[in-house]
């Protein structure tokens, strides 16, 4: 029972972070989106990965993975859309 709280919380997280980087894609706009943001979440997700791979936890360890992931495609998406934007805009 409590794996299957864990592995429900984490299927949670991830569908919220996935809508809000799926949104930001489809709006083709990275407004308001702070780099700091991006940076913090890929520096923590990869530690905490880390640290779950070292004490065992499979839970975490999928569930920071896919957070580093969705923070990767955060950076992508606004570094493309940035990009794109014609300057002065």
């Amino acid at each position: 029972m409590t794996e299957l709280l864990g592995w429900l919380s984490s299927a949670v997280l991830l569908a919220t972070l996935a809508r809000q980087v799926h949104k930001q894609w489809r709006e083709g706009t990275g407004a308001g989106v702070s780099r700091w943001l991006f940076a913090g979440q890929t520096t923590a997700s990869a530690g905490f990965t880390l640290y779950s791979l070292l004490v065992g936890n499979w839970v975490f360890v999928v569930t920071n993975a896919l957070i580093l992931a969705s923070a990767i495609a955060g950076v992508a998406i606004t570094v493309r859309q940035r990009r794109a934007r014609p300057q002065g805009t």
